[in-house]
């Protein structure tokens, strides 16, 4: 490793043993060789949590154009999406629950797109032209079904036409979902009895006013409030939808890293 001044978003020599296995074998082109691999992914974590542009990545870091291969390289084979999915399991060990989730949240969250993005939409109930985040998280908030699409998208047809879908084909074991009044109707009743799910709304009290906490929503709210503490997923930088999904990926696995390690 290059001696330098650590940043705060380093991986730790615990955290590193965590992930070498998923990304430490040789494979990927001629950029193989040049920069240690642990720096190339405290790099991509560097991006995630301060939302720097990949050109300006500081001197002392792998040159961008290795990172961003590297980005675009484990986007495209899932590499990042099975480090989030083992340590997913190991923190839900290390919380006293079972490897695979039973039950789970669903929301979603609409954030304003660069003009890059090569898709936007406008939400009109949130006033918000871009992109929209549907999220499927257990009960401690962990992400288990991250699908980004535009922001016109309604939350009861990204239910049923994609994560609810992909919820039981990833988690046979899920059985529950909580969701708030956005979900309701027969779009997403119908979609819940073909994955095998009971899909459960949770509506608000007649007699709460202004901000009120919701049993079980708030887990997938926090969720939210963690993404977007990341500088790179405060707004929607991407300009493909999957590069959104990977960076949601990336920032719940440095998430779970310092929770493990």
């Amino acid at each position: 490793m290059p001696e330098r001044t650590r940043y705060p978003s380093d991986l730790t020599d615990e955290q590193w043993a965590l992930i070498e296995p998923f990304v430490g074998a040789v494979g990927g082109g001629p950029k193989e060789q040049v920069h240690p691999r642990r720096e190339v992914v405290n790099a991509i974590l560097y991006v995630t949590r301060t939302g720097v542009q990949w050109r300006f990545l500081p001197h002392d870091l792998p040159d961008w154009q290795s990172v961003y291969h590297y980005f675009r390289l484990w986007k495209k084979d899932g590499t990042w999406k099975r480090v989030h999915d083992a340590l997913r399991g190991k923190v839900r060990q290390a919380q006293g629950r079972g490897y695979e989730p039973t039950a789970g949240i669903m929301d979603s969250q609409s954030v304003k797109a660069s003009e890059e993005a090569d898709s936007r939409g406008y939400d009109a109930g949130k006033q918000v032209k871009g992109r929209k985040r549907h999220l499927l998280v257990d009960v401690l908030g962990l992400v288990l079904v991250a699908w980004v699409t535009t922001a016109d998208v309604q939350d009861r047809d990204a239910a049923a036409g994609a994560v609810l879908p992909r919820a039981s084909e990833d988690f046979p074991s899920l059985n529950k979902v909580w969701a708030d009044a956005g979900y309701q109707g027969p779009v997403v009743a119908d979609a819940a009895k073909q994955a095998g799910l009971e899909v459960e709304i949770v509506r608000r009290a007649e007699e709460d006013t202004g901000f009120v906490v919701q049993k079980r929503r708030w887990v997938v709210e926090r969720t939210n409030a963690w993404l977007t503490r990341h500088r790179r997923l405060a707004r929607d930088y991407e300009r493909h939808e999957h590069s959104s999904e990977t960076f949601i990926h990336i920032a719940m696995t440095g998430l779970m890293l310092r929770r493990l390690a």
